[in-house]
């Protein structure tokens, strides 16, 4: 039995230059098959790192641009602040930091009482534990030990252990009173130390970004790479990555080695730099997951498709998944997808209008709120530039609008109709969130503290529609 030898003219690639010498390639021609070969291999890197490099470069910002060190909390209050964080919240303020446990031990999280919800999770975005409201302490506090990959935890049991998946952990808090003076004090109850230092821990600083401009989101070009191999020489890779271990040496990033790329492969991997940001934002923007249309006649998405923090589906690992999730956003935990009516968080996300148009920062929109959102505590909707993911940096420097604002304008029926454009409508600026002309944007619609007619879908929130 024969078969046809395969056909470059059929390749979209740099492929379709090759030519066959009867069944096999031209020599000559080698050196580019080999070059789309290493282009492929990036460009899948490229979607399976993400959340990785994301928190290798925001803990990048935190040490290297704040000054923060192992022993601090960063404290993002302002929007200014908040300007670097992808898919912020604009409502509730962030605490937060990055920390290697290599370097301090098992580390002690002392967590006071009250209305918060936060957690620790690895640098793949994995949560290993909940704290606060959603976690075992419920909003009552207590102290959380984290223990290092294959490090038995100390015979104490003053603490509440959580087993890390990774080398280099995030923890990070929401307070939800929206009495500054209360979430200030919970702030400042928290405190972060090596379990070795118990007896006499040095006092956890709070650190803010004091309005310097930053960006965390992924970096791009060849600094995508550099971050990912300097993450990678601390970091442990599940069993399941072998393969893209195997893809990173192809690539020049192995562990111990310096990353030193010659000049094509620069060029290549700048290439799959910037097509893999392609296929993230695609993956990210025109969800193709099966059942993440909230209504069928809307436009608007469930923002997380992860099916649970361990980011495992059935029968398969979630990477296409994971890789939509953390292009557009950071942090993934079980709150943040809850099934509990009252407690947690659901997003939703629409990434273009009622006719399927990609938002224009140009044009003019409405979106109708329709009364009794079923959100507990609060519901907003945010405003987030497409190229970076996080807070429109507008004039106005407001991003969003939402049941916690007081000048918010409700109609006799108690729904709400929300203004998106570059100037304010004639109804007022009230309900109006400013966008930039020349920039695309899209919108995440949040329910804290989400409620039955949310589950269930008797409650339709309307779709962005562009004015005429």
């Amino acid at each position: 039995m024969t078969s046809t030898p395969p056909n470059p003219d059929d390749s979209p690639t740099a492929l379709a230059g090759v030519r066959l010498d009867g069944d096999v390639p031209r020599r000559q021609d080698l050196p580019t098959i080999f070059d789309e070969l290493d282009f492929q291999q990036a460009c899948q890197t490229y979607l399976w790192a993400l959340p990785l490099v994301s928190y290798a470069q925001w803990k990048h910002v935190h040490y290297d641009v704040f000054g923060a060190t192992g022993s601090d909390l960063v404290r993002y209050v302002s929007y200014r602040d908040r300007l670097g964080i992808i898919t912020a919240n604009a409502t509730t303020p962030y605490i937060l930091n990055f920390f290697d446990l290599a370097a301090s031990g098992p580390l002690v999280i002392e967590l006071p009482a009250g209305p918060t919800a936060g957690g620790v999770s690895d640098f793949w975005q994995r949560e290993i534990g909940a704290m606060g409201e959603m976690g075992p302490d419920h909003g009552e506090g207590g102290r959380y030990l984290i223990v290092p990959p294959g490090t038995a935890a100390p015979d104490d049991t003053g603490y509440r252990v959580l087993e890390s998946s990774g080398v280099n952990i995030f923890f990070g808090f929401r307070t939800l009173d929206p009495d500054p003076e209360t979430a200030a004090a919970l702030v400042a109850g928290v405190r972060i130390y090596p379990y070795a230092e118990r007896a006499n821990p040095a006092p956890t600083r709070i650190v803010s970004p004091d309005g310097r401009e930053w960006s965390g989101d992924q970096p791009r070009g060849l600094e995508y790479w550099e971050r990912l191999h300097g993450i990678y020489q601390t970091e442990v890779v599940d069993e399941r990555d072998r393969f893209f271990l195997a893809m990173l040496k192809q690539l020049g990033i192995e562990k111990g080695k310096p990353f030193a790329p010659d000049d094509r492969l620069v060029r290549i991997l700048e290439r799959a730099s910037a097509a893999g940001e392609l296929m993230a934002q695609a993956n990210a923007f025109a969800k193709r997951f099966a059942g993440s249309r909230v209504w069928p006649d809307r436009a608007w998405d469930t923002a997380i498709m992860l099916e649970n923090p361990a980011q495992r589906g059935d029968g398969y690992d979630e990477l296409l998944e994971r890789a939509a999730w953390f292009y557009e956003a950071v942090s993934f935990s079980e709150a943040m997808k809850s099934q509990t009516p009252g407690v947690g968080q659901a997003y939703l996300g629409s990434y273009t209008d009622a006719a399927g148009d990609w938002l224009d920062g140009g044009a003019r929109y409405t979106l109708h709120v329709p009364a009794a959102v079923p959100a507990k505590l609060f519901w907003s909707a945010t405003v987030y530039d497409v190229a970076t993911r996080c807070l429109i940096d507008n004039e106005q420097q407001r991003g969003d609008r939402g049941s916690r604002d007081a000048d918010l304008t409700y109609n006799g029926d108690g729904s709400v109709d929300l203004h998106f454009g570059p100037t304010a409508p004639d109804a007022g600026e009230s309900n109006w969130v400013q966008t930039i002309p020349g920039r695309h944007w899209f919108s995440y619609f949040r329910f804290y503290g989400p409620l039955e007619p949310y589950f269930d879908r008797r409650w339709k929130l309307g779709d962005i529609t562009r004015v005429a």
